[in-house]
């Protein structure tokens, strides 16, 4: 690259010469002074003051806590997440038992008891004296006892005018028939007072009617309002539950045993599943002898050796 040359300014000689460099030399240092003044302005507007610089540390570190602790969590909860092995075939597997849906469930459980034909209170008021009927009682009995409530006339008037020896008659021989009777009657009335002869439509309310537990009001809601609102727990349910080590650790009660299967089981197997087990109970996991040798699961059910 080449230099440039020396302008005439520089070259000339005597005082004349000594003037003009003197002058270049000021006006060299005032260009250089003003250019040091603008760089400090420009760095000082730059850095944040102090108390600044504090508080955009703390706002950094708050945030790095902040996102390190959800990654945490979500660490965690990935880490804590507890499904039981092999569940995924076994559930293939009693679907595929009740594939021909004949057991006493798929023909006489509540879905099967009311009037299809009748008004959409009266269906759903059916459905629930099914359920409530249905506790500590077998399928067939409950069925007979609807089939004879609906004869007699199944609405919330009628059963309102019914006498209780009357009523107990058409319902006997359900378990705890007399108390049933009690509970028919005493809620019959309240969804006569309370809620315009119809059923209520949250699990919160249903379960205040007496006589009705949280299997109950979550299968009402279920077949009577389309709305999944958690998993309805029967004996079957819960035996066949804690053979297949489907909870993390044996539960005690069908309470227990729904919530130990809504933490990890799908949301969307929810109402299959008491349906599937009820039926797979009845025929093949039976609660004394079941016929582990007729199950497509003995070689994955942890109960199936001591059969």
């Amino acid at each position: 690259m080449c230099a440039a040359a020396p302008g005439p300014l520089l070259s000339a000689g005597g005082g004349g010469g000594r003037m003009v460099t003197r002058q270049l030399s000021r006006a060299r240092g005032e260009a250089a002074a003003a250019a040091a003044i603008g760089n400090q302005a420009h760095s000082t507007a730059a850095i944040p003051s102090k108390s600044s610089r504090k508080g955009k540390k703390v706002s950094v570190l708050y945030d790095s806590l902040e996102g390190g602790i959800a990654e945490k969590e979500e660490t965690d909860s990935k880490r804590l997440k507890w499904e039981p092995g092999n569940w995924k075939q076994q559930l293939d597997n009693i679907r595929e038992m009740r594939r021909n849906k004949d057991a006493p469930v798929d023909q006489m459980g509540a879905e099967k008891c009311f009037d299809t034909s009748a008004p959409p209170e009266v269906m759903r008021y059916q459905v629930l004296l099914s359920l409530m009927l249905s506790s500590q009682t077998k399928d067939q009995v409950t069925s007979a006892a609807m089939s004879r409530l609906r004869e007699h006339g199944l609405t919330v008037d009628n059963i309102l005018q019914t006498d209780d020896v009357t009523l107990g008659q058409l319902i006997y021989p359900v378990g705890f028939w007399k108390n049933k009777v009690k509970y028919i009657k005493q809620t019959t009335a309240i969804l006569k007072q309370q809620y315009g002869s119809d059923v209520p439509s949250t699990v919160a309310e249903l379960m205040n009617l007496p006589g009705v537990g949280p299997k109950m009001a979550h299968l009402l809601m279920d077949i009577a309002w389309n709305n999944v609102t958690g998993i309805g727990v029967d004996t079957h349910v819960h035996r066949i539950s804690n053979r297949l080590k489907w909870v993390k650790k044996e539960t005690k009660t069908p309470e227990e045993t729904r919530a130990a299967l809504e933490d990890w089981l799908p949301r969307d197997l929810w109402s299959e599943i008491n349906w599937l087990l009820v039926g797979f109970g009845q025929q093949i996991c039976l609660p004394v002898n079941p016929r582990c040798k007729e199950c497509l699961n003995r070689d994955i059910c942890p109960a199936a050796k001591r059969c």
